[in-house]
């Protein structure tokens, strides 16, 4: 009956995928404060032998678009620097 007062959820939001070196990387970044923090997802692997690691950084970025760019440079940094390590603890 009251239906209408009930708060519409929000839609989760598709995630982009790109391909870089045998890992897959994602940019989520996080709304805080009118700017987005630098987080974003690294996979490699399918099924059971599928890893990942999912990542949050300092950084605040002003617009999204760039926060995601941004993420996905640093993702690749890190796939660059440490490989397969990314993964361990």
């Amino acid at each position: 009956m009251f239906g209408w007062f009930k708060k519409a959820s929000a839609k989760p939001e598709k995630k982009d995928w790109e391909d870089y070196q045998g890992f897959r990387v994602c940019a989520t970044p996080i709304a805080e404060g009118g700017q987005y923090r630098v987080s974003g997802i690294i996979e490699k692997g399918e099924g059971e032998d599928k890893q990942q690691h999912t990542f949050v950084r300092a950084d605040l970025i002003a617009g999204k678009d760039e926060a995601k760019q941004f993420t996905v440079m640093k993702a690749k940094l890190m796939i660059d620097q440490l490989g397969d390590r990314v993964f361990k603890s």
